[in-house]
């Protein structure tokens, strides 16, 4: 049983919008933030649009999503960032990450839960860098939150029992599937992802296949996307990101250098679905 009521979702982005959603519908009050007043607005507005659709399809009443809408906060002030747990869903830099927990934990006492969703960065060179690092984890959500069972909970060695215990019970209030892990590169889903992405590449830049028949043939494999449909959705400039971050950490190793293909995708803009391009056109 969590103790946790209150949860701070910091970043209105796709990722940030979606675990805003899913606190709220969980039962938690829930504050969505961001220093950006378009994004909160557009937040509100695609969680609403997300509700909506589970109403149309019976699995919500409109008294449920009205009731959910309420549980959320939509600010742009810091100063009401105050909750149990806050999870950050920022930009995947690792300095804007620990400034902003830095400023937050400021204002909330020092038992608040600072989770962060990062993909890659290592959870431990967070909390080393913030006051109570006990109570520091890793919650990575999968895109998009709110269809995506697994959670991965990510725990350091300065990680407390109680922070662990405490985000495992949000995670599955949350009706989510939570698998602790150790603080490692890429951790274990991106870690074993790599290679999915990578050699999938090396294809197309060898030209021995194109994208839509390994798309293609992946799907008939049994997989609901294929890796340039999912680099797409995921954003290129955060997967190319991710995969620079584990080469890196692993001390640069042939099979994990990243792809040429992907660099010249991120340096054109091309970032997939959110810019209307990127392997494929939106």
């Amino acid at each position: 049983m969590t103790n946790t009521k209150t949860i701070c979702v910091c970043g209105a982005g796709t990722m940030g919008s979606g675990i805003a959603q899913v606190a709220a519908q969980a039962g938690f009050q829930t504050i969505q933030f961001d220093l950006n007043p378009e994004m909160v607005a557009k937040s509100k507005q695609s969680i609403n649009a997300g509700l909506a659709k589970l109403v149309e399809k019976g699995r919500l009443t409109a008294d449920e999503q009205a009731g959910i809408m309420n549980r959320i906060l939509f600010t742009t002030d810091a100063k009401e960032c105050k909750a149990d747990m806050i999870i950050e869903a920022i930009i995947e830099k690792k300095e804007a990450k620990i400034s902003l927990f830095q400023e937050l934990a400021a204002i909330n006492n020092s038992e608040t839960i600072l989770a962060t969703n990062t993909s890659s960065i290592a959870v431990t060179e967070i909390a080393e860098a913030l006051p109570n690092p006990e109570r520091v984890v890793g919650m990575h959500f999968f895109n998009p939150a709110p269809l995506m069972k697994l959670v991965e909970i990510i725990s350091t060695h300065k990680s407390s029992a109680t922070t662990i215990e405490q985000t495992m019970a949000v995670t599955k209030q949350m009706q989510k599937t939570p698998v602790l892990c150790k603080d490692a590169p890429g951790f274990i889903v991106n870690r074993v992802a790599r290679h999915f992405y990578l050699e999938a590449m090396r294809f197309v830049e060898k030209e021995q296949a194109v994208v839509e028949d390994i798309d293609q043939l992946m799907e008939a494999s049994g997989f609901k996307m294929g890796p340039f449909k999912l680099m797409d959705l995921i954003g290129m400039d955060i997967n190319y990101s991710v995969s620079n971050i584990v080469w890196e950490a692993l001390g640069k190793p042939s099979r994990l250098t990243p792809s040429s293909v992907q660099r010249e995708k991120v340096e054109a803009g091309e970032l997939g679905r959110k810019t209307g391009k990127g392997f494929y056109s939106y």
